[in-house]
């Protein structure tokens, strides 16, 4: 089929009628017949022009592709386009994810130590080799699991896609469910996992572990870990920086000294002239590292009981 715009080639406007049509086919035809000296693919162009444009149903559909910013004379067909896309659609399958919520303490992050994790992970059914069953493919959808649906004009066409009513968007049918899984082709385990926290990770940061989510009918997928760090033992974290509660009473209010249990280890604080409670004290480069050097800053609290 020609490159060209058909209309362009026979010299006529989009609302020719069909006899300007072949006055304009016959009168090109004698110019540039092979016979009389003419270009011989000019004259196929001209004949194919007219061979679409002079037959009502096939300028019809010539026009409706023509002007749909979808299609293009010469382009695949609507069919072939969604079969490209449902194909696509199945070799493209993301992998799934798994999420679980892990809770952390304060120290837990910055220790960076490891953690045994334990969830619930649903493992491929041995007995079915996690097909659920014996399938048959999907005579509704022809295994693709969508219904491909036009809705419109044949000028302003749009193309719709839902989940098969009749495979719920699996593309096949059992015959028979396995007795194993019942046909989820799955069943779950607890499961035990141990980690290594990140460094300075912070609440609804997380990381991935590759292949140690749920089987989801081909291989196995991916776990998201989402942490929830929590205080613990009087410390909080606040972005890079750590946070040290010390509670004072009577007598430890006349020391001159006073001690926080770091992480790295115990560190010894002079206490300051004026002890103000609204003001905590900042002691540099013992916050977290990452994602830059930060600080310990320690709140001075007061509680005992009054005699």
């Amino acid at each position: 089929m020609s490159k060209g715009n058909y209309y362009e080639t026979l010299g006529v406007g989009e609302k020719a009628t069909q006899e300007e049509i072949k006055k304009a086919y016959r009168k090109l035809a004698v110019e540039h017949h092979p016979d009389k000296g003419g270009s011989e693919e000019k004259f196929k162009e001209i004949a194919e022009a007219y061979g679409v444009l002079g037959d009502e149903n096939k300028r019809s559909q010539y026009d409706n592709q023509k002007n749909n910013p979808l299609f293009n004379m010469g382009g695949p067909s609507m069919e072939e386009v969604m079969n490209m896309f449902n194909r696509n659609r199945q070799r493209q399958r993301p992998v799934s994810e798994k999420l679980i919520d892990v809770n952390i303490t304060v120290l837990d992050s910055f220790k960076s130590e490891r953690k045994n994790i334990v969830f619930n992970r649903n493992h491929k059914c041995e007995t079915c080799s996690g097909k659920g069953g014996e399938r048959q493919t999907c005579n509704k959808c022809g295994g693709s699991g969508v219904i491909t649906k036009r809705v419109g004009t044949a000028m302003f066409m749009q193309i719709m896609q839902t989940d098969c009513d009749a495979c719920s968007g699996k593309g096949f049918t059992f015959l028979n469910k396995c007795h194993s899984c019942n046909g989820n082709g799955v069943n779950p385990v607890m499961e035990e996992l141990a980690i290594k926290i990140p460094h300075g990770v912070d609440t609804g940061q997380m990381i991935m572990i590759q292949g140690r989510g749920d089987f989801d009918e081909i291989t196995y997928g991916n776990l998201i870990i989402r942490f929830n760090v929590q205080p613990s033992d009087n410390f909080e974290k606040h972005d890079q920086n750590l946070v040290y509660n010390k509670f004072f009473d009577y007598e430890n209010l006349q020391s001159e000294s006073f001690e926080v249990p770091h992480p790295d280890g115990l560190l010894s604080v002079k206490l300051p002239k004026e002890f103000d409670t609204s003001k905590p004290l900042r002691v540099p480069q013992k916050g977290f590292k990452v994602p830059a050097q930060g600080d310990l800053f320690i709140k001075l609290n007061v509680k005992f009981t009054r005699k």
